[in-house]
């Protein structure tokens, strides 16, 4: 069966709400949801969703030997990376002191007490949780999406990359950090687009519309 959209199972993502949205995102596509490296290396696009803890992720996206689909995936078609699979695709995250796939420069560290204070002083909670805008660095995948548009998170830890020519996109919470990274064929945001409504739904179908330049 020839597959459209392969979205990755390594028993860590919000699997059904991501592969609905892109569903419903892209009706004459063929979605499967999968852990088969073998159906991954055969589609024509990968989303790479996560959530949970990132030494949980990277052990369960090893066992089921996915790391080299993973790669293969990234190097030559488009690729999207949702909340733990943008952090995944970093070099280390400071959660468990975890090495990641080292596809992009950088680390991913948790949000430090000591800054977590509004101007106010007024103590901000960890994770962050709930919809926040976010300021765009021009993309394909932004096409149609105002500026700004307010996205859905739920994290306790952000990437720092370390070339800033892979910011995509930069939030506040309360100090401004990376929350979309891309190169090449790769995009990935540390919100969740499957949650955050119209503007959601429209980054999802400006991938399943995305040609990357070769």
């Amino acid at each position: 069966m020839s597959i459209d959209i392969a979205v990755i199972d390594y028993g860590m993502g919000n699997l059904r709400s991501v592969s609905k949205a892109i569903e419903h995102v892209a009706p004459g596509c063929s979605v499967v949801v999968t852990g088969d490296p073998v159906q991954v290396a055969s589609a024509r696009r990968v989303v790479f969703p996560g959530q949970g803890a990132m030494p949980d992720c990277m052990r369960e996206m090893e066992a089921r030997g996915l790391r080299q689909a993973l790669l293969d995936a990234a190097r030559d078609k488009p690729f999207l990376g949702i909340c733990i699979g943008l952090q995944m695709l970093f070099e280390h995250s400071e959660e468990g002191d975890t090495p990641g796939l080292g596809l992009l420069p950088g680390r991913v560290r948790r949000f430090p007490a000591e800054r977590m204070k509004t101007s106010g002083g007024e103590k901000l909670k960890v994770p962050h949780m709930g919809w926040n805008e976010v300021e765009q660095v021009p993309h394909a995948l932004w096409a149609g999406i105002p500026d700004r548009s307010r996205f859905y998170f739920v994290h306790s830890y952000y990437p720092e990359p370390a070339d800033a020519g892979l910011v995509a996109g930069w939030s506040a919470y309360p100090f401004r950090f990376a929350c979309a990274a891309a190169r090449a064929n790769v995009f990935a945001v540390q919100f969740h687009p499957e949650k955050s409504h119209v503007a959601g739904l429209r980054l999802l179908a400006n991938f399943v519309a995305w040609q990357p330049a070769a």
